[in-house]
């Protein structure tokens, strides 16, 4: 069984998939049928299409997929590309991309983040804090493995709701890699406690309005754009609990799909362990980082990615971090994210992303088609570009069309602007769609189909049960 699916995705589905990606590079831009589209755009719409299908057929290692197709989109769509490619004599070219900004993505400051957080990972697992905190912080839910994983994703939920969901997935890495080892090898739980950091993550970032980039983008066009305000507490009461719903149906699904095997979890802790100087200095900046993270960003004027790289230089200057330690940062993750990042810029900076939203007529729409038209295509956008680009894109064009159609029967225009950053926040099938997801990547447990199979149900039910407040509840 196991080589009749090695032989159908190896010569079938690769083959079909590089076809289809060629034919896409190669073929006249008019048979697309979208106006103004140029052959810049064009190519990344193939190189887009290959690299969608790679990181989903899992040929080569998803971060594998990131750095090719970095370097095609360098060779390809930037000004660094060869000239027969790019040249003046080249019709119909397009805005090209500066190669600097795909290498940038290297460094990126969400590659900073990431970073950062395991070298807290590291650092805690080296001196044993990992173990401690695991196990302060499972302690209100007990041992039973159903419990913890509820517990698990309340916790990551809360914390994201105040603070970067990628700072909160990170810190929990910490929490939970003792957990995870404990955990017996040919069971299917440590998948779900794995996958409980994303979702957790991305789901309660919808409670609060500052609690993702998306909530703040819609609120500020409701406002300015369209007069409508939505104060803080009003937004609470209505998303705290489609958080907790979302939450429930989540540990439902986790509990069906990914089973645990053992019957208790239970963290021992080595009692000789030193609690040395290193020991207190990890605690004192895993303290320090996290309250950092959790004030806003008005008060210190320091942002998650900046406050990342804190643990990085004092656990190097003080020794907890040794140049054997930088093997264990998970670099293959790292690169995954680039590739994705670069993926993202190049549909932003080739105007791809505008031209294929700017193709959509939402103006001839009934309100009804509206909403569901601009939910779906926010979901779909939000799984390869960064969710506040895809929030960013569309909300102009949403504001504007909200003041030519009549939404007062399906909620008003909140419902279109907010069902917009609800939309984006649920996207998650992809271990590129969001750093939460990546990070649930990084533990090397999480399959792609399975992060996708629980990503399109999120999805889904998102959806569903999103813009169903928004129109029967209301603002």
């Amino acid at each position: 069984m196991a080589n009749a699916k090695f032989s159908i995705k190896y010569c079938v589905l690769l083959p079909l998939l590089l076809l289809v990606s060629i034919i896409l590079f190669v073929m006249p831009t008019e048979w697309f049928g979208l106006e103004g589209l140029t052959l810049v755009q064009q190519r990344t719409i193939a190189l887009f299409v290959f690299a969608a299908g790679m990181w989903i057929l899992e040929a080569v290692p998803a971060w594998a997929t990131s750095i090719l197709t970095m370097v095609l989109l360098i060779f390809t769509v930037s000004n660094g590309a060869f000239s027969f490619l790019v040249g003046e004599g080249v019709e119909n070219l397009g805005t090209v991309v500066n190669y600097k900004d795909f290498m940038a993505q290297f460094a990126s400051p969400t590659i900073m983040l990431f970073m950062g957080g395991f070298v807290l990972a590291i650092a805690a697992t080296k001196v044993g804090l990992d173990v401690v905190l695991a196990k302060a912080l499972l302690a209100p839910f007990g041992t039973k493995p159903k419990r913890v994983l509820f517990g698990i994703l309340v916790v990551v939920a809360v914390f994201s709701m105040f603070m970067s969901n990628t700072a909160t997935a990170a810190m929990m890495l910490a929490f939970l890699a003792p957990v995870l080892k404990n955990l017996p090898a040919d069971g299917k739980g440590r998948i779900g406690l794995a996958l409980a950091i994303p979702i957790g993550a991305n789901i309660g970032g919808i409670g609060t309005p500052i609690g993702t980039p998306p909530n703040v983008i819609a609120l500020g066009y409701l406002k300015d754009t369209l007069g409508v305000d939505v104060s803080f507490g009003a937004w609470c009461l209505r998303m705290v609990p489609f958080v907790l719903v979302m939450l429930l149906i989540a540990w439902a699904c986790l509990l069906f799909f990914f089973p645990f095997k053992a019957k208790e979890i239970k963290l021992e802790i080595n009692a000789d362990r030193k609690k040395d100087f290193h020991f207190w200095t990890v605690a004192a900046t895993f303290i320090v980082t996290i309250v950092l993270w959790l004030i806003p960003e008005n008060i210190t004027n320091l942002n998650s990615y900046e406050v990342a790289l804190i643990p990085f230089a004092v656990f190097v200057a003080t020794g907890v971090f040794s140049k054997k330690d930088f093997e264990e940062i998970n670099w293959d993750v790292l690169w995954m994210v680039a590739g994705g990042l670069a993926l993202g810029t190049a549909l932003m900076k080739t105007g791809l992303a505008k031209t294929l939203v700017d193709a959509i007529p939402f103006s001839t729409m009934s309100p009804l088609a509206v909403l569901i038209v601009s939910g779906v295509v926010g979901y779909a956008i939000a799984n390869f570009l960064s969710h506040t680009s895809a929030a960013n894109l569309l909300l102009p064009i949403l504001a504007t069309v909200a003041t030519a159609i009549d939404l007062s029967a399906f909620g008003g225009t909140p419902a279109l602007l907010i069902g917009l950053a609800i939309s984006t926040s649920v996207a998650m099938i992809l271990p590129i769609s969001t750093p939460p997801n990546a990070i649930a990547s990084s533990t090397g447990l999480v399959e792609t189909k399975d992060m996708a199979k629980m990503g399109i149900i999120m999805g889904i039910v998102g959806l569903i049960l999103g813009y169903g407040v928004l129109i029967f509840v209301g603002f």
